[in-house]
């Protein structure tokens, strides 16, 4: 019983800091649009206000700093802001093609460092992407999918017991990849209830972690594939995985970028196929299947849909990997980020990204998806984001809390987890 009890607490725990919510402070400075509006036409005007309150009560009389810049760009405006009684107000002029402009605020009081953020949209929905598909990419995927799909599956199942619940049993799972010995790792949780159920694979966000499987909504009635993206098992001491973030793994989201049949996301992206071969093999599972992820794993989820017809829906949160190339067009690229170091900008690595770039997979999506993110996100950004939202030509549910950074509020979590498994339990594996 303390096991269990310590093992649903660790769960609860790990939901909690997946959300990523910053932690309430004394002071708050907030910074939104004098107008209420978070859109606007190309050059209209827009205004900020500034409140600081100091336990939700505005109060101050004094002199901030702030700048203005594009979406991720070098600020463009910098001044200074003279708030009465914790209010003040911004000018902060306007942009004249789509995309987003962001007013940040500066303050220090003693010790601590403040900072409020406001980012409005201007046209967002007329955004596209920099990266271009390439002519043969469908080609190049066939392939690595069929050349991957040489290897035996060789499915491993082992059930820990330890974590089993009443109504969930517990694997930890492994199946081959694309080559020799290689192979990827996740944690499988079934219903104990005899029966056949749809499938949601669970794709991660960066890093290097281990994994506790999710019994929350597998309790009601779906298998779920918790996967590991680094082909190592995913059961292990956290330290192991500290220790291969911060050595070997370290910038694992580069790794050979200068050719796309080395680049690490190859064998991530087949490994993921793979990922609901072994999916389909499960005695228990009916066919429908779900991507889920945020960031990187907001990423994959768009391109498994893209690539797998098998994917009936997904949700995909502030996906990571969108339009990378657009540091070369002087706006705002997805994460890592890499491109925004010109040294980059070389043709073997402008050659490869497009055949990784999520704004390439999503020009291939058919599929229903429900979509989050918010306008302060500054690992990946709005600009990046809505330009592969836009190239999506399939039923899109979207829910913009403007602001958000790299984070999502309980009510979008809420929100996208009736939507995944409202869409399965009306799923049908024949469509």
């Amino acid at each position: 019983m303390n096991r269990l009890v310590l093992t649903i607490s660790m769960i609860a725990l790990c939901a909690i800091c997946a959300l990523a919510q910053p932690a309430e402070r004394l002071y708050h400075l907030s910074v939104y649009p004098v107008s209420g509006k978070w859109n606007y036409p190309a050059g209209e005007k827009v205004k900020f206000n500034v409140v600081l309150t100091r336990c939700n009560v505005p109060e101050g009389d004094m002199e901030l700093s702030y700048d203005i810049s594009e979406d991720m760009m070098k600020p463009h405006v910098t001044g200074k802001v003279k708030l009465k009684n914790g209010m003040g107000t911004i000018d902060a002029g306007t942009m004249k093609t789509p995309g987003f402009l962001r007013c940040r605020v500066y303050m220090k009081k003693g010790k601590q460092d403040y900072q409020g953020m406001g980012t409005v949209g201007f046209f967002p929905e007329r955004l596209q992407p920099v990266t271009l598909q390439p002519a043969d990419f469908k080609e190049f995927w066939n392939k690595a999918i069929a050349d991957a799909r040489k290897w035996d599956l060789e499915p491993m199942m082992t059930l820990m017991p330890e974590r089993c619940t009443p109504k969930v049993n517990v694997y930890h799972v492994s199946w081959a990849n694309n080559d020799w010995g290689s192979r990827m790792y996740g944690i499988l949780t079934v219903p104990v209830a005899p029966g056949k159920y749809p499938a949601i694979l669970k794709l991660p966000g960066a890093g290097v972690r281990g994994y506790n499987g999710d019994f929350t909504h597998c309790e009601k009635g779906f298998i779920i594939l918790e996967v590991g993206i680094h082909g190592i098992p995913v059961n292990l001491p956290a330290q192991v995985y500290h220790n291969l973030y911060n050595g070997p793994l370290k910038r694992y989201h580069s790794f050979n970028m200068e050719d796309k049949d080395r680049f690490y996301y190859k064998r991530v992206i087949t490994g993921c196929v793979r990922a609901i071969d072994f999916i389909e093999q499960l005695p228990d599972y009916n066919g429908c299947l779900a991507t889920f992820g945020g960031s990187q794993g907001g990423g994959l989820s768009i391109i498994m849909a893209g690539i797998d017809p098998r994917v009936k829906g997904l949700v995909s949160y502030y996906p990571a990997m969108s339009d990378m190339t657009g540091y070369t067009a002087n706006r705002a690229g997805g994460w890592p980020h890499t491109l925004k170091d010109k040294k980059f900008h070389t043709k073997e690595v402008l050659s490869t990204i497009p055949y990784f770039d999520v704004s390439s997979f999503a020009r291939e999506v058919k599929v229903p998806g429900f979509y989050t993110f918010g306008y302060n996100d500054m690992v990946c950004p709005p600009t990046s984001t809505y330009s592969v939202f836009n190239v999506i030509d399939a039923p899109k549910d979207m829910e913009i809390a403007e602001t958000t950074e790299h984070y999502a509020y309980a009510e979008n979590s809420a929100a996208a987890w009736n939507w995944v498994m409202d869409f399965l339990r009306g799923c049908s594996a024949d469509k």
